[in-house]
Order: structure tokens, then sequence, then C-alpha cells
């Protein structure tokens, strides 16, 4: 985004400009983009907030104070700022921060509810970012990582106005979470009425938010990939929501039904969104993520059959899926033959949320590295045409 922003500025808009960002940190130097500073605020594939990310933050947060009435503030957010822009409440620690975006998501939290607790548990996230700013006018690039785009949700919403409800963010976690796993500074900040992170901004600046890319985005590239590539697009979706495993499920049939009907050309179907895991508790080995879940349900249900034909593909769009090296996990006919060869039955590790090991030794890993952006998942099914018998 920071590239996009120079190009477009230009030369002499950019020597009118000074900026922080803070990006994951993906191993590679940073490339010099004086006089916009780029800080790298966690690993990439741990997406968690780190004390690199609160440094960070604490930067931006003195730099939009530091805005006068005569500048205009261009902030950038894309997917996974929620852990990009850590400023946790003074009454709780990062620590206890993480502990209950952890307990949150193994519990099968959705990303609206996470969201509607890390407002109340940050400086910065629920327009605490446009309360600071003392710029004239403020003007929020947004690519979102959320279904239907809600400008609250992306990253927590740190230039949309929101008012405290810690009644609510409350509810989420004693229904979620068990009560001696919740971090104490936490249970106290979010049962007190006291609020530093509430109301709407009063100061006269002029605030607009625009979202520039999103998951339809990215299922409409695939789509005209696809058509190039001289696909039948028979089904292209974005935005859906659901279980992971249900949705793989659900698509491994989706592709069985087309097989069995006369083609003339592989048949493609496009979908994207977000689904959630519902994560067994169990002291089993559990390692995987919701794209490699969602490949795992479809490699169960194409175990017997063998999945001669199809393929299908389910990705993060930032490369990352849970907490792996991976992108996610494709299954086609080798990687049931592998499966098959080396006595893995898919149930087997499905049930314990474990999909990563067994993509591992049967080669369906999907591995890009961070790509630059998050715009939720993509998944992509091809449907070979089938032979008539006889």
């Amino acid at each position: 985004m920071v590239a996009g922003l120079m190009e477009a500025l230009g030369p002499a808009w950019m020597q009118r400009t000074s900026g922080w960002v803070n990006i994951p940190d993906d191993g590679h130097p940073v490339e010099p983009t004086t006089p916009i500073r780029l800080h790298k605020a966690r690993p990439a594939g741990v997406n968690e907030p780190r004390p690199e990310g609160v440094a960070g933050t604490r930067e931006i947060l003195d730099r939009v104070a530091g805005c006068g009435p005569d500048d205009l503030c261009l902030v950038l957010i894309s997917g996974g700022g929620s852990a990009l822009l850590p400023a946790p409440h003074p009454d709780i620690t990062l620590e206890d921060k993480i502990q209950i975006t952890r307990q949150l998501s193994r519990a099968g939290a959705t990303i609206q509810e996470l969201n509607s607790v890390r407002r109340e548990l940050s400086l910065i996230k629920g327009g605490g970012l446009l309360r600071a700013c003392r710029a004239g006018r403020l003007i929020a690039l947004i690519i979102s990582d959320v279904i239907g785009d809600p400008l609250e949700v992306i990253a927590s919403g740190p230039t949309v106005p929101a008012p405290s409800n810690r009644q609510s963010a409350w509810k989420v976690v004693s229904r979620l979470v068990p009560a001696d796993a919740i971090p104490e500074r936490v249970r106290q900040l979010l049962q007190s009425s006291s609020s530093v992170n509430g109301g709407n901004n009063t100061s006269p600046i002029q605030a607009s938010n625009h979202i520039i890319g999103n998951n339809q985005t990215a299922v409409d590239a695939a789509v005209l990939q696809a058509q190039m590539q001289g696909f039948e697009v028979v089904r292209a979706t974005a935005d859906e929501p659901g279980i992971a495993r249900e949705v793989g499920h659900q698509l491994a049939q989706e592709c069985l039904q087309l097989r069995r009907k006369h083609a003339d050309r592989t048949r493609c179907i496009i979908s994207g969104g977000e689904p959630i895991v519902h994560v067994a508790a169990t002291t089993h080995p559990q390692k995987g993520g919701r794209n490699q879940e969602l490949a795992l349900a479809a490699a169960q249900d194409w175990f017997a059959d063998g999945a001669a034909g199809m393929i299908l593909l389910s990705g993060g769009t930032d490369g990352e899926d849970g907490p792996t090296d991976a992108a996610g996990a494709f299954v086609d006919a080798e990687v049931i033959q592998q499966a098959r060869q080396r006595g893995l039955a898919p149930q087997d590790f499905l049930q314990w949320n474990n999909a990563y090991p067994f993509f591992e030794q049967t080669g369906g890993l999907l591995m890009t590295g961070p790509t630059g952006t998050n715009v939720m998942d993509l998944r992509v099914a091809l449907i070979a045409p089938q032979s008539e018998p006889g």
C-alpha cells in the first residue's frame, strides 16, 4: 500500500509528506521509503501483537497528535491491522490482550466478536486513532479482510468513531471463555464503567473512510484469470461465511455432482470469504488453519472416490493460514493417493484440527510466503471433463 500511495502522490507531494507504517516482518530487509518509515511490528506468520508493534503504534499516535489544522492525514489500513496496531489500555498488559484473544479464537469467536472485545482493550481501535488526530482532515484508505466490509470491524476500526460498549464485550468474553481462563485485569476492565476509549470525536477534523480493495476484488480477478485460461466458471461467490469443514464438504460434493455431468471443457468454482474453525478441546497435537481444515474436509469426501479429474485449493490471500508457515492447502488425486499409500485417513486428522501434518506428508501444503495484502481467503476448484464410458 505504501508503494502505491507514493506513486499516486508523486514527487511533488512526497516532498511535503512524512509518515510511519507498521508492517509484518517477512525476514527481508526493509527498503528505504523516506520520508515514510516502515516499521517491522510483528513477524510474518505470527498474527499476534508484539512489543515492537506497541512501540510503533505509540509513534503513530504521537505523530497524528502532532498534526495541525492545516495538515492532511492519510491512513492506510489493511487486514491484520488488529495485530499490527497494538495499543493496550493502560489497565492491562500486552500479554493479557494476547491471552484473551487466543482464548476467544480457540472458542470459535467471529471476527466481529473478536474485534468488539479488542476495541474495548485498546487506545487506538474503535476510533482511537481518529480521536488522537489533530489534522484538519483525515482520509483512510482501507483494504478489507472482513465479510461485508464493516468499517468498524476492519482492523477494529481505528478511524471509525465507536462508543464504548464494555457490557457487550464482556458478554462475548463470559460466554466463550471459561471464567478461570480470563485474565483478571481484562475482567476488571470490561466490568468497569469508566472509559478511556469511549465517545465520539468532537474535534473539527473532517474524516472519511474508503474501501479500495476487498474479497470481491480477489474473486473478480480470479474469475478473469480462469476465463483467460479457457475454464467455464460455473459459480463465483465472494464474502461466504460458514464453518471451514462444512464449507469444504459442500464444495467437495458440488465438485462430485459437476463431474457427473458431461462437459466439453474444464469447469471452475471460485469462492471467497473467511470461515471459522471450531477447535477441539484436547491435548492432542493441533496444527493447521481454516484453509487447511477446509481442504482436509474435502479430502475426506473424496478419499473413497480418488478425486480423479478434480482439484480444490483454499488459501489465505495474505499467505498465512493459522499459526503455520503455509497459506493453505490443496487436494487432488495425487494427494489422495499419497494419503492412501501412507495409511493416512483424513478424518483422523480432521477430528483434532490437525490438518498441517496430513498435507505436509501428502504434498498438499500451499506455500507462498507473505503476499503483502489481505482480502480474506480464496478457494478455486477445477473439474476436468471426463471421458464417456464405452
